[in-house]
């Protein structure tokens, strides 16, 4: 696939997670988990994500870990695996960057609770597959027009981060 059609991807599956937020992520010995994903403006490739200290994931963390994140848009016109590396990142700079409404009220102690823990992902390469049921694809199908495998084949690539 052209780098072109890839970077197409790519933008696609960063507007998409960016838009909907959650992710599945997971590490060999922690079953993926929903997550909010949360992004740095000063690093738009790491994904971020608090969470508990007393939960599955920090506690299997005690050094940086292959990891993998699994995405489907809420629309389910686009689905990804991505791998990359999980670690604890508490930098408080970030946290003050990220932190909402919606994450305060998991914490009562704030940025301060001693139970607050930040992840960072960082991807390094995904696969994103696209919608290839569309209503076109039906119709084309439906007439006999077109190859579906060959034109799913236009709907996944591997993409480096």
């Amino acid at each position: 696939m052209p780098e072109k059609n890839k970077k197409e991807f790519e933008d696609r599956l960063w507007k998409s997670i960016r838009s909907d937020m959650t992710v599945m992520v997971g590490v060999s010995s922690v079953d993926p988990r929903p997550m909010t994903a949360q992004f740095d403006e000063n690093n738009d490739k790491a994904i971020y994500f608090f969470t508990a200290k007393d939960t599955d994931l920090p506690e299997s963390l005690a050094r940086a870990r292959r990891s993998t994140v699994t995405y489907a848009s809420k629309g389910h016109d686009l689905f990804a695996t991505i791998h990359g590396t999980l670690r604890v990142d508490n930098d408080r700079a970030v946290i003050d960057r990220l932190w909402n409404r919606f994450v305060a009220a998991w914490f009562e102690g704030g940025k301060d609770d001693p139970k607050l823990c930040l992840l960072r992902f960082d991807p390094a390469e995904a696969e994103v597959w696209l919608d290839a049921s569309s209503i076109v694809a039906g119709v084309k199908m439906f007439f006999g027009l077109g190859d579906p495998k060959k034109d799913y084949r236009k709907s996944v690539a591997k993409v480096r981060l």
